[in-house]
């Protein structure tokens, strides 16, 4: 039993002397640490003149002058400030060049583990600190069982793929925090390498679930850790389990409000649990902080994070049936012409934010042409935010019945999924695969072929309900049983729609157009208590003030064979005149 408790340490010991004694033992000179080509300058931070970003306690082997530097960079990291971090770090090397963990902390500012992966410069970064550290004197078994933790992510990063190697970093954490049991920051990196490390397809959230229990036990004893409170909203940022986060939520960005990413990351879970408002006030708070972060910094453009609070903030006006502030933010993106650094966030903003206003109100023509973002956006680098513009024109040709645009559309869409294929990106090329069952759905439904396109589009909705969304978006452009929902209601089979609605808002609460098809398709069917119900729960949370939302004309299908539907006649079906008890007097309605 002796045995069985001592192996991790046993391990961890084996690990860190083979990790110390690999190489010869050299302080790195000033010219290996240049050739890093660190972040360096002034640490940059906007919001209270003293900086906060919570609080942590880390100890290290390095000098005591550089300890309050350490802390601060290991609290930029758990608030994904990685620059920010890296600059610390670095200034820490530059001072004392052989202090360990600081290597490490330039390693884990360069691999980012929820975020897209690395970058091949950040990947030789993140490999050439550790190769530095491994020249280094051996120290504490800790601090070496921490560098070979990250190191197994980076080891063989050339021919190994980025998932493998992040369960080899969730495996290595694992044995640390074992080892370590009083140790809280390697318990706090083990939950966020069991977020890392969860697969998209698994919506058991088995690691998810574990490391959210040991966050919760965490959060319990210290409610200012930042990385226990952010990595809590992380664990649980999934339809099932975003109600367990909610406290975490509110509390983060009060926390570390120097932090534009903690102002900004409470709203994944408002969105998950339709908590409109609250995710608009978070990301206009965060967008203006990321617009001061790029000023301070002197960015010819605008910064990352900016447009990642707007695609969450566009999103939640158009919930709210806000059109007016969410066609504001479109403008101001389409102005957008540099952004620093070029990444996934950005060119997902710079798909979704157009994408999601024409689908969301249904502008098919709009839908049909929409163009993408002008300037010289490499777009061939991101093949599955191509496809979303792709899907979006693919449902707006068929919706206005031009077939020869609808077949260029699928065509352009199988090309990307191919690509994603051969870049071996299995979690972006099945989205894109979905996109294509559900555009092909649609087209046979124009082509008169109702069954096939029914049994296409559950095949869809099936499958996005055994995928996650990737953890940076909002959500699906469009939910693929709100879709399902909306093509019964065009072939006039509203019971059927009502249970589908239900259940895409069992999985994203409070999206607008789900609950108004609820109602509808709950009036259609005769169920004028339940259509009611729908209406009135609408008007908690959507007063479209000031703007126009359409929601009969695009119902008005006109599919071979189809009908107008009830009640969309001039007058229109929408949201029950307030004061009128719509369920004991149906037609008492007005267009919303």
């Amino acid at each position: 039993m002796k045995l069985l408790i001592f192996r991790p340490v046993l391990y961890l010991l084996v690990l860190g002397l083979n990790w110390a004694c690999t190489e010869k033992k050299a302080t790195p000179s000033r010219k290996e640490l240049i050739e890093l080509n660190l972040k360096a300058g002034r640490r940059l931070s906007c919001g209270p003149a003293n900086p906060q970003l919570g609080a942590v306690q880390f100890p290290v082997a390095c000098s005591a002058a550089n300890q309050a530097d350490f802390d601060l960079g290991l609290k930029l990291l758990h608030s994904f400030e990685y620059d920010e971090a890296e600059k610390v770090f670095a200034g820490i090397l530059y001072r004392q060049p052989d202090c360990r963990m600081a290597y490490w902390g330039v390693a884990m500012s360069n691999f980012h583990p929820l975020w897209t992966p690395p970058s091949e410069p950040e990947l030789r970064k993140g490999a050439a600190a550790l190769h530095l550290a491994r020249a280094l004197p051996a120290g504490p078994a800790r601090e070496a069982a921490y560098l070979a933790a990250v190191g197994a992510y980076y080891q063989d990063w050339v021919t190994v793929d980025h998932p493998t190697r992040c369960r080899r970093f969730e495996q290595a954490m694992e044995k640390l925090a074992a080892a370590y049991p009083a140790d809280r920051e390697a318990t706090v990196f083990y939950a966020l390498a069991l977020t890392a490390a969860a697969s998209p397809a698994d919506t058991t959230y088995a690691r998810q679930k574990k490391a959210g229990a040991i966050l919760s036990t965490l959060y319990a004893a210290d409610p200012t850790h930042p990385g226990v409170v952010h990595y809590l909203i992380h664990a649980y940022d999934t339809p099932t389990l975003a109600a367990r986060a909610l406290p975490a939520a509110r509390r983060y960005a009060a926390l570390a409000p120097s932090s534009a990413h903690a102002l900004h990351m409470p709203s994944h879970i408002f969105t998950r649990l339709g908590l409109w408002q609250e995710g608009i006030s978070a990301n206009l708070t965060s967008v203006a902080a990321a617009q001061c972060y790029a000023e301070q910094a002197g960015l010819k453009g605008h910064w990352d994070e900016e447009l990642h609070g707007l695609d969450y903030l566009t999103y939640a006006y158009l919930q709210t049936g806000d059109n007016a502030r969410a066609r504001q933010q479109w403008e101001y993106v389409k102005g957008i012409r540099e952004v620093s650094p070029v990444n996934f966030k950005v060119a997902y903003a710079y798909a979704a934010v157009p994408a999601r206003y024409v689908l969301e109100n249904k502008q098919w023509p709009a839908a049909a042409r929409l163009e993408s973002h002008e300037g010289r956006f490499p777009w061939a680098q991101y093949p599955w935010q191509r496809a979303m513009l792709h899907f979006t024109r693919l449902l707006g040709a068929i919706h206005t019945q031009a077939r020869p645009a609808a077949h260029t559309e699928l065509q352009a869409l199988t090309r990307l999924h191919e690509q994603l294929l051969a870049e071996k990106d299995e979690y972006k090329a099945r989205q894109v695969a979905n996109q294509l069952t559900m555009g092909t759905a649609w087209l046979r439904l124009l082509e008169g072929r109702q069954q096939e396109a029914l049994v296409l589009m559950t095949r869809a909705a099936d499958e996005e309900d055994h995928t996650e969304k990737h953890p940076v978006t909002p959500g699906e452009i469009l939910p693929a049983r709100e879709l399902l929902a909306d093509m019964l209601l065009a072939v006039h089979q509203p019971a059927a729609a009502l249970t589908a609605y239900e259940a895409s808002l069992r999985k994203h609460p409070n999206r607008l157009n789900s609950v108004y098809g609820a109602g509808l398709a709950a009036e259609q069917s005769g169920d004028l208590r339940k259509a009611g119900h729908y209406y009135r729960h609408l008007l908690t949370f959507a007063r479209p003030t000031g703007s126009t939302r359409p929601r009969c004309k695009p119902l008005r299908l006109s599919w071979p064979g189809s009908r107008p539907l009830r009640g969309c006649g001039r007058r229109g079906v929408g949201l029950p005149i307030p004061g009128s008890n719509a369920h004991d007097r149906p037609g008492r309605y007005r267009c919303f």
